[in-house]
């Protein structure tokens, strides 16, 4: 019995592999904005600093 076989007789399992194939993306993808937006935040804060230094 081949995988494509088994897949077919247990569709379940193939929706179960599409939704974590999905939610792993999500989580992915959140972890990567959240990075980016840490350093964006650390990048305002750094300037904020220097403005008030200048003051």
């Amino acid at each position: 019995m081949g995988l494509y076989e088994f897949l077919e007789k247990n569709s379940i399992y193939l929706v179960l592999i599409i939704a974590l194939i999905v939610w792993f993306s999500v989580f992915v993808y959140l972890v990567r904005v959240d990075v980016k937006l840490k350093k964006l935040e650390d990048e305002f804060a750094k300037l904020e600093n220097k403005e008030e230094v200048g003051k």
